[in-house]
């Protein structure tokens, strides 16, 4: 096998998309997971305890990186409990995967951290790494996370984190629910369809984790999103086209609070707000993007 790559959290979607790509290019994929240690399709899971060290800190002496998916998912009801969970899931596993490291006597040569684009809040105003933040809870967990995660450098150990936007690959992500509304004709534009969506096709996410993988000058906040966003009315009408479906149904706010808190059990403002990014720093290092046109990408994807 190739050189070793940890994957805590890595169990979800963005994350085996990732393993099973690093797998293809030779390396090594290691999953630390809650679940029991298994080899399946090539890929070893380790289990681990994301908010304290155990034998699993072994894993990453020698390794070459680690990429951290770790954090409860943010498509749930924001109750108290569950805001504390999403802040604590974050910070805890920074720390303890950035005490791992520091124990190691051949630490990983980088660490990536997969974040979030929702640190701009919601606006329609063009954003790239450099600009201002937004407001609101999402934003202050963004923040705080990504002050743990720079916060005392690692000394030997590169340090890089993705704000993710709008991943769109097949058989689950963020796409899978939105085809599922369109099949049943429900595929309309959500409340006043003027928020945007920075998508990137899944296979150029993964290659910008290799990126800060393989390159020693990658270094810092990088937005790791596409190179077009589009308003919430025109993914829907081109997620339509790309499924053979003609108008649907609007949804107006009011029924999209409805909907979220009684049907689909999670936030609605994650589906009424959205941001307008720029992967600025990647396209001044010269990375190609090899998915620029959404109606292709969705096409070929569904």
């Amino acid at each position: 096998m190739g050189e070793k790559i940890i994957l805590p959290g890595g169990s979800g979607f963005l994350g085996m998309a990732l393993a099973e790509y690093l797998l293809g290019k030779g390396y090594e994929p290691v999953i630390l997971s809650r679940g029991p240690a298994k080899s399946a399709n090539g890929i070893r899971y380790v289990q681990w305890d994301a908010a304290r060290l155990d034998a699993w800190k072994n894993e990453l002496e020698g390794a070459n990186a680690v990429v951290n998916f770790t954090g409860k998912s943010v498509n749930c009801i924001y109750t108290k409990a569950n805001k504390e969970e999403i802040l604590s899931s974050r910070l805890d596993s920074v720390r303890v995967l950035k005490e791992a490291i520091e124990g190691c006597e051949n630490p990983p040569d980088v660490f990536v951290q997969a974040g979030s684009l929702a640190i701009f809040g919601d606006t329609r105003e063009l954003r790239e790494e450099s600009s201002p933040h937004g407001t609101g809870f999402s934003v202050e967990v963004c923040e705080k996370w990504e002050n743990a995660f720079f916060a005392n450098p690692l000394p030997d150990t590169r340090q890089v984190l993705l704000r993710i936007g709008f991943a769109l690959g097949k058989n689950g992500g963020a796409l899978e629910p939105l085809m599922k509304l369109a099949k049943m004709n429900l595929g309309g534009t959500v409340g006043s369809g003027k928020q945007y969506i920075s998508w990137l096709h899944l296979e150029d996410l993964n290659r910008m984790f290799l990126e800060a993988i393989e390159n020693p000058e990658v270094k810092g906040v990088y937005n790791a999103t596409g190179t077009s966003p589009v308003t919430n009315k025109e993914f829907m009408a081109a997620l339509r086209k790309a499924m053979g479906k003609r108008w649907a149904p609007p949804a107006p706010s009011p029924l999209v609070w409805l909907g979220a808190y009684a049907v689909m059990r999670t936030e609605p403002s994650l589906a009424l707000t959205g941001r307008k990014c720029m992967p600025k720093r990647w396209l001044d290092e010269g990375f190609v993007f090899k998915h620029r046109d959404l109606e292709e990408t969705l096409r070929k994807l569904v």
